[in-house]
């Protein structure tokens, strides 16, 4: 298969643009304007149809328009179609387990499980799979990442009284942790070795995507037919699905999975800007101080996606 690896990089002028953790961070941001956009939803809209809609409609996009797609799974190996299979599990496990874990723990203790997690798994599962080992540098900068997210998301609830945490919402919101890592890192390996990241990412969307349809449609579904609800889905659909997983693809090529789970840290940042200058809300200095603090981690994490990437290869 000596053609494989022209697919590496795509033969235009700004191929630059779509290598390291750029493109891994543009996804956050548009991962970060999730929530602003859901709460624009009808009132009543179940917040995991909004959600599997989504991926739904965006998964079925991405895999219709992304180029070799259709033909993936033929030219893998067997093996790699397990991974393909695996992968578009963990992919469909999110929505699964995260929204269900929002409406037990809340928006912020999820956000900082699932979110905080993700990045300690995948540089577990890295290390266990020989993937990559993670670095010094690396496990710093993302500690003090998963430190700040976890000062930025629950300033509020530290300043009062917060309720008992609920046990079931707390590993379900580690479970999406994991499948975000999983899917990651199965990604990524796919797109290393060779295969286009646009095929990887839109086989497994496409197929996450038919795999949550069901969920869409067991649950009310009136709220898709609004103007409303439908702009709302096809935002969440075109921008936080499609856009950002393609982008989110051509980042791992360059980027190991496990800088790149400790990138998206920036998503609860971009959030609560947004909290703050479009949705009125305010945060408490706590706060703001996770905020200067998971920015200085997140350029620590940015500067040694070069080196984990060279060591990723060795």
């Amino acid at each position: 298969m000596p053609n494989r690896t022209t697919t590496l990089l795509p033969a235009r002028p700004d191929a630059r643009l779509l290598t390291g953790p750029a493109p891994i961070l543009i996804s956050a941001v548009l991962w970060g304007t999730t929530g602003t956009a859901s709460s624009l939803a009808p009132a009543g809209a179940p917040a995991a149809a909004i959600g599997s809609a989504g991926l739904t409609l965006g998964g079925i996009l991405l895999f219709l328009t992304s180029r070799g797609a259709r033909s993936l799974p033929a030219v893998c190996t067997r093996r790699e179609r397990w991974l393909l299979v695996l992968g578009a599990l963990a992919v469909a496990g999110y929505p699964v387990t995260f929204y269900p874990a929002v409406a037990r723990t809340g928006v912020a203790v999820t956000t900082v499980i699932a979110l905080g997690s993700a990045p300690v798994f995948a540089g577990l599962l890295s290390w266990m799979t020989g993937q990559s080992r993670p670095t010094a540098r690396w496990t710093l900068a993302t500690a003090a990442a998963v430190l700040g997210c976890a000062l930025l998301v629950l300033g509020p609830e530290l300043t009062g009284h917060a309720p008992p945490m609920d046990v079931t919402g707390v590993a379900l919101a580690a479970g999406a942790g994991l499948s975000y890592a999983v899917y990651s890192l199965i990604g990524g390996r796919l797109i290393t070795r060779g295969h286009a990241s646009d095929a990887v990412m839109g086989v497994l969307f496409g197929a996450a995507g038919l795999l949550v349809l069901p969920l869409v449609l067991l649950v009310d579904t009136q709220w898709l037919t609004t103007t409303r609800g439908a702009a709302v889905a096809g935002y969440l659909a075109l921008f936080t699905v499609a856009l950002a997983y393609r982008l989110f693809g051509y980042g791992l090529r360059h980027t190991p999975a496990s800088t790149a789970t400790s990138l998206t840290l920036a998503e609860p940042a971009v959030a609560a800007v947004l909290g703050v200058t479009v949705l009125s809300e305010r945060l408490p200095a706590a706060s703001w101080c996770g905020l200067a603090v998971l920015a200085l981690g997140l350029v620590f994490v940015s500067g040694d996606s070069g080196d984990s990437g060279r060591a990723n290869k060795g």
